[in-house]
């Protein structure tokens, strides 16, 4: 029988809870234990984070919205329509926190010489210099527009800055001008000549000498404004078995920027007549305007951290990932490999020994294949340097290139073509399932047998990701592992997945049936008067399957810890159901990234490092690979560093049953513990005592 009691007070929105981990992410911007230039950083990582949510989750839920069944979330059972509502509801109040902070951060900018002003603090003289700017520099590129019968509305290309202007001829013939103001030609940022320090947005520029660009006619209102637009498109359902694959994203990524409007922002009210219009003409119901109290845009911070550059107490101190130190690398990656498993930890610890691997697998003799699963990658990728060279030195190379990374596939179709021309053997993925997993596999030829070097990470193969997200990667000869790991690929390379693993767990079959089994051993344990205990670090918590598989847990009387960095649908502490759960999320310098499943305590835990969080399009709906650790030196390593982000009461926020997330209690003498400083502290102090020895 349902228990509906449950449903009501264990559950958290999917949508509203993701608001929840950008404000996290919006109140570092107001923090002011972190350094003045690095909370800049914040505010405008909140607005990225913001604009793509639109972009993709609001977006589904306006096109769910317009589906003839309704359509109602699992865990709280809210329709799309009340999603979106309480998400427009929240991002207003939202708005309202980020100008008040934005506000503290112009204030604390001032004394440091940095200042955004408009034109109500300038001088006469210099409101005639920024005139001259204004007529040499800018006008002559501005293409401003009237909205009339002979020319339509003009599509608004997404997230983009606009002045929209209200017109009343000399006639009294009212129309709506609009003028783009995302140029490359000129400067966002303009500097007051006669204040060196002193800046003027070009919007605000151009908003003020706009009625110069309608000579004829009266302003009656003007603002800025930026639309939002729908960004979320399913590939598979433009799938056509004549049509080249890569074809296809190609043209997706091209139709995405024109899908239907989900947001319009305004910098200035206008009347409500006005907002009518514009809502009729975007076609956009009114509740999706939205007055926006800052700059619509706020990467322009990104130009005044350049200016602050020497002032270094108003940055995080330097920090350069190190190099590990269990591997040397004047020596072979490889043969060291051979010997013992090691375990990387980004950004700690560099990214440099992997790719090295990777360059001597390349040119190694004993090597006849690599076979690699690539999701993300940087723009100008080591990783791929080296499989091209392996490729062109006569190695097997196939590559499965994931095309469906939101975001990122012009890169990897671009990468793709690089791949195949060098002699790579490419495959895109799976039609019904995203390759998320992070996989690697080099086999060499001995002798008279064959060995494997197998690489499974929490992270992408992206090199500078892997200085700002924190994952972990294990590098292991292991010949199960490897040989596992090679019937991986060899399903994937036939278009199917795994159907049975002995010791990895490989998604979409493999991993949530397998951690819910894991579950229930600490389930058993905890009713036979044992200790049982289940700790999870992830990204996202959503899976139903796996939630009530966890409540289950905790009433059964087994602790659970969980690191949850944002999305997260449980409420711990819920007398009679989550008792049990602690729940907390660190929020801070790095990009919380890396997973790990704890199952146990002593000497029968397991620990597993992994690609999938626990939502249900990791679990059930792509190919996702977790790795156990059997190296006792790194599995208490990762079960130590799992216990430290458990302490951290710097960054870390506690979860209550309410679902509101609280700062941890640090009382009188007590340590503060930043468990991504002292992380990096570590690593330095590993170099330092190698260097030693």
């Amino acid at each position: 029988m349902k228990d509906k009691n449950r449903e009501v007070t264990c559950y958290t929105n999917r949508e509203l809870s993701w608001l929840q981990f950008n404000e996290r992410v919006l109140n570092e911007a107001g923090n002011e234990r972190v350094p003045l230039a690095e909370r800049l950083t914040f505010a405008s990582i909140y607005q990225s984070n913001l604009d793509e949510f639109f972009m993709v989750r609001v977006g589904t839920l306006m096109m769910q919205m317009n589906s003839k069944e309704v359509i109602r979330e699992n865990k709280t059972g809210m329709t799309s329509e009340e999603q979106v509502s309480a998400i427009l509801k929240q991002v207003n109040v939202l708005e309202k926190k980020k100008a008040r902070i934005y506000e503290q951060l112009m204030g604390e900018l001032e004394p440091q010489g940095i200042r955004i002003i408009n034109f109500n603090k300038l001088s006469n003289e210099e409101g005639k210099l920024l005139e001259q700017y204004f007529d040499a520099h800018i006008a002559p590129f501005l293409s401003p527009m009237i909205i009339g019968k002979q020319q339509p509305f003009p599509f608004l290309e997404n997230r983009q800055l606009f002045a929209i202007v209200l017109l009343t001829s000399s006639k009294g013939k009212k129309k709506t001008g609009i003028v783009p103001c995302s140029n490359s030609v000129f400067k966002r940022l303009i500097e007051i000549p006669t204040r060196p320090g002193y800046f003027m947005l070009s919007e605000e520029l151009i908003l003020h000498f706009v009625p110069k660009l309608y000579p004829k006619y009266t302003i009656r209102e003007k603002s800025i404004m930026r639309v939002t637009r729908n960004a979320d498109i399913d590939a598979s359902e433009m799938y056509d078995e004549d049509l080249d694959y890569r074809s296809i994203m190609e043209h997706m990524i091209k139709q995405r920027n024109r899908l239907n409007p989900v947001r319009v922002e305004l910098s200035r009210k206008i009347n409500d007549k006005a907002k009518q219009e514009l809502s009729q003409f975007l076609e956009i119901g009114m509740n999706h305007i939205i007055n926006v109290e800052t700059p619509l845009d706020l990467s322009f911070v990104f130009v005044l951290q350049n200016y602050l550059r020497e002032k270094t107490q108003l940055f995080y101190p330097k920090r350069s990932p190190q190099l590990s130190p269990n591997l040397n690398n004047k020596e072979s990656i490889l043969a060291q490999i051979e010997k013992k498993d090691v375990l990387l930890s980004y950004p700690y610890e560099s990214m440099k020994p992997f790719i090295k691997m990777l360059q001597e697998a390349a040119e190694d003799e004993s090597v006849v294949s690599i076979k690699m699963t690539l999701y993300r990658v940087a723009e100008r990728s080591k990783v791929i340097d080296a499989l091209v060279e392996a490729a062109e030195n006569g190695k097997e190379v196939v590559v499965l290139v994931e095309l469906r990374a939101r975001f990122d596939e012009a890169n990897n179709i671009e990468m793709s073509h690089r791949l195949e021309d060098a002699g790579c053997r490419i495959l895109y993925g799976l039609g019904d399932y995203k390759v998320h997993s992070k996989l690697c596999l080099i086999t060499r030829k001995n002798a008279d047998s064959y060995s494997y070097i197998t690489q499974i990470g929490t992270g992408n193969y992206n090199e500078k990701t892997s200085r700002l997200y924190t994952d972990l990667s294990l590098i292991t000869a292991n010949p199960d592992i490897g040989a596992e790991a090679a019937k991986v690929f060899t399903v994937l390379q036939r278009g199917e997945v795994m159907e049975q693993t002995q010791h990895l767990l490989v998604a979409p079959k493999c991993l949530q049936n397998k951690v819910a089994a894991m579950m229930d051993e600490e389930i058993e344990k905890a009713k036979n008067g044992k200790e049982g205990y289940i700790g999870v670090k992830i990204n996202s918590l959503t899976d139903k399957v796996l939630i009530d598989k966890l409540i289950e847990a905790s009433q059964a009387g087994v602790k659970i810890e969980l690191i949850v960095r944002g999305i997260c649908c449980l409420k711990p502490g819920v007398k009679g159901y989550t008792e049990n759960i602690t729940i907390i999320s660190i929020v801070g310098r790095f990009l919380e990234h890396s997973r790990i499943y704890r199952f146990g305590t002593g000497e029968a835990e397991k620990i597993y490092i992994a690609s999938a969080d626990f939502m249900t399009r990791n679990t059930i709906r792509r190919v996702e690979v977790a790795v156990p650790l059997w190296d006792e030196k790194i599995k208490q390593r990762v079960h130590d560093m799992f216990d430290t982000m458990m302490k951290d009461n710097e960054k870390g926020k506690m979860l209550n049953a309410e679902g509101a997330y609280l700062d941890r209690i640090v009382v009188q003498d007590e340590e503060r513990i930043n468990s991504q400083e002292l992380f990096y502290q570590q690593a330095y102090d590993s170099k330092i005592e190698e260097s030693n020895d």
